[in-house]
């Protein structure tokens, strides 16, 4: 039996649409940091991409740095919702989730924070990976591992102690080493994932839950408790957060840790791995040693 979604992908649009006509300043330092990323990613290669799409969504600071790449010719982004007011139109409106683009005709696809939100993560791979011509290039980060463990502590420490039970608040999120054999399931060669960690301080976490909800990375979560909990609920909680993931100056600590992927369609021109005991040369001549036989 399939499991159900585990989240509400159109309260993400209206999480999304409302952090974006309501912007709180510096609440963006993940995109930012991930349009750098991406910047660097790019700068290191030496390929030419003739069209590339991005597939992140809220936002344009991806479609910028690929825009603003002489490596790269037209740039096409897509986005769950049709444009505010004075905000830059998307080429396309459709759920990335399940992007309904046309076999082999990218260069280059782009997701950035945006894939930890789909409900069939290996199915999505497969969809962006089959929209790349071949040896077509994917790039993508999202954010992952341990990220929000001490939010989720404080939350889960408050309801235990308040209400006597613990129900979901803060998404799960996928680790760095499932990603890898994802990127393989979905065919892509020459799969790497990496991951790095931010440290985000604030002076409380009513602080961090302003920017989660500026970013429209409120909770999504499909079996949320739908209970009202009190406004000492939440001050308990941060006394918590603050007790237990605090430094000595007071200022608590957020963590995200940023899982980034890239993938190449296949191609025949590509490296391939050697077949098992196809090499030429012995691993005891390379190490200057004599080699001993197993016995029995």
């Amino acid at each position: 039996m399939s499991q159900p979604d585990p989240f509400d992908r159109s309260l993400l649009a209206q999480h999304r649409r409302r952090a974006l006509a309501t912007p709180v300043d510096g609440a963006d330092f993940l995109a930012k940091e991930a349009a750098v990323d991406l910047e660097e990613r790019l700068a290191a290669l030496s390929r030419e991409f003739e069209l590339a799409v991005d597939l992140s969504g809220h936002g344009d600071h991806v479609a910028r740095v690929l825009q603003a790449s002489p490596k790269i010719g037209t740039v096409l982004r897509a986005d769950l919702f049709a444009p505010l007011a004075n905000f830059p139109a998307p080429d396309f409106v459709f759920d990335d989730a399940c992007p309904p683009l046309k076999p082999a005709t990218f260069n280059l696809a782009v997701s950035l924070l945006s894939l930890q939100f789909v409900n069939d993560l290996p199915g999505s791979l497969v969809q962006i990976r089959q929209a790349l011509k071949p040896d077509g290039l994917f790039l993508g980060m999202l954010v992952g591992g341990d990220s929000l463990f001490e939010l989720r502590d404080a939350l889960m420490r408050a309801e235990l102690e308040l209400i006597e039970g613990a129900s979901p608040r803060v998404m799960p999120f996928a680790d760095v080493r499932d990603m890898g054999a994802l990127m393989q399931r979905a065919g892509f060669a020459l799969p790497v994932t990496d991951m790095d960690r931010i440290t985000v301080r604030y002076a409380n976490m009513f602080g961090l839950m302003r920017d989660l909800k500026a970013m429209g990375a409120s909770s999504i979560l499909k079996d949320r408790s739908r209970k009202p909990v009190s406004k000492g609920f939440f001050l308990r909680a941060a006394e918590l957060y603050a007790e237990h993931h605090s430094d000595p100056d007071g200022r608590i600590r957020a963590t995200f840790s940023l899982i980034s992927l890239s993938g190449w369609a296949p191609h025949e021109s590509q490296q391939k791995p050697l077949r098992p005991g196809s090499a030429k040369t012995r691993l005891a001549d390379a190490l200057s040693t004599q080699e001993t036989p197993l016995k029995g």
